[in-house]
């Protein structure tokens, strides 16, 4: 698994228009080709009466599996550039389908290359970017007494909290990166003057927006 990485978050669209054609990018994020294909299928099955369904997809680790389709465009204008697009941004495990309704005007090689990476751009923006961080889950579970003031003290730390489960004793779960279990739970130990009990459980991947951090 990889430590931290950058994809899409969860599924999204977004529409423009160049000289009459609407170029509508389709973006969902995908863990394997076959989930890939089901989603370019399942837009082409939607927009089965536009002129063209274009598509290009990222997969794996490390990007083994990259597909790019034109789709009857001509080749190298529709689906390399929005594998490019795709690439430029670091995306992983993204699929990306963009199709067009031919509006009457021809936008020509260097045309046609800008609009598919342009639709995919903001497809990927109104959808959003995330990163995603492998953290491991530590639970600090404490009298109530002791809420408020380790509650507080973890919104202004470096750790972010995972959620407050309300049981008999209350339950602080926090993502703590890996290899800083044992800083965090003697930080906790002082804070609570070891009134606390503190386990580490599962590893898990914590995701942050960053869509402000892409490239252009």
């Amino acid at each position: 698994m990889l430590n931290n990485y950058l994809t899409v978050n969860g599924e999204g669209f977004e529409e423009i228009v160049i000289q009459k054609s609407r170029f509508i990018g389709y973006v969902k994020r995908v863990e394997t080709e076959e989930e890939a294909k089901a989603f370019v299928q399942e837009i082409k099955k939607k927009h089965s009466n536009a002129t063209h369904n274009c598509s290009a997809y990222m997969v794996g680790e490390h990007d083994q599996i990259q597909k790019a389709h034109d789709d009857g465009e001509p080749s190298g204008t529709a689906g390399v550039p929005i594998l490019d697009v795709l690439k430029k941004k670091g995306l992983k495990d993204t699929a990306v389908v963009v199709t067009r309704y031919f509006g009457g005007i021809k936008l020509g090689a260097g045309g046609l290359i800008r609009a598919y990476s342009g639709a995919t751009s903001q497809a990927l923006e109104t959808t959003g970017i995330v990163r995603r961080q492998l953290m491991r889950t530590m639970k600090v579970t404490a009298d109530y007494t002791l809420l408020g003031k380790v509650e507080n003290a973890l919104r202004n730390s470096q750790y972010a909290l995972k959620g407050i489960n309300y049981l008999e004793h209350v339950e602080l779960e926090v993502y703590v990166v890996e290899g800083e279990e044992d800083a965090f739970t003697s930080w906790m130990v002082d804070l609570t003057s070891d009134q606390a009990k503190i386990t580490q459980e599962e590893v898990s991947y914590m995701e942050t927006d960053v869509t402000t951090e892409k490239g252009d």
